[in-house]
This record gives C-alpha cells, structure tokens and sequence, in this order.
C-alpha cells in the first residue's frame, strides 16, 4: 500500500461512493506519511479552479507545473478524509512557498498557534 507525502498533490475520485460515473479531481495532502500509513486514511483538501467563488482561506498554487496542474488552481480548505487504496495516484508537490502559504491559512483557519 503507498502512502504519501504531506503536501503530494492527488487525484481521487469522485464522488467518493460507489457510484455508476466518477470523475477524478486533484486533491492535497495535509496528513503525514507515518499518519496516512498508521490511519490507512489520509486527511486532504480540496484543489479547485473555481474563480466565482471565493473562501477567505483560498491559497492561490503558484507552482502549478511542480503541482502537476494545467490550469489556474487554488487549495480550498474543504477537508475530508480517504482511504488510501482510493487514491487514483501522486501527480506532483507544492512548492516551499506553496506549503509556507496553505499552512498559515490551514493554521488561521483552525485557529492554532
């Protein structure tokens, strides 16, 4: 079973149930690679390309080839958690500046020191 890294950009489907057509959507890794290992879960964010709505906590991904994106994307702090068998595959890692921004958002939002 592959675990990844904090950070690894995803894909997944969805919706994540068993349902008769899928899509598969990019997706962050917030969780550890002990924890995901140690969980057989990893906890992820949303990545989107919406533009016409706009949450306080977005974080613009300017590192989109290093991402593994084609398009203008964002980290939207719409967390949820996966089994990690239900990981399609790694398609690419935010860069430092990339990870520093989400996790003060991440921090912000959450309210932790």
């Amino acid at each position: 079973m592959t675990s990844f890294e904090q950070w690894d950009v995803v894909v997944v489907p969805f919706p994540f149930v068993d349902l008769p057509v899928q899509k598969t959507r990019p997706a962050l890794v917030l969780s550890t690679k002990v924890a995901n290992h140690e969980n057989g879960q990893t906890l992820l964010s949303m990545i989107t390309t919406a533009t016409r709505s706009h949450w306080p906590s977005d974080c613009d991904i300017e590192g989109l080839r290093e991402a593994g994106l084609r398009t203008p994307s964002l980290v939207r702090f719409k967390l949820f958690t996966l089994p990690n068998t239900l990981i399609v595959r790694k398609i690419g890692h935010l860069v430092s500046a990339d990870q520093t921004q989400s996790a003060q958002a991440l921090k912000t939002l959450l309210n932790f020191d």
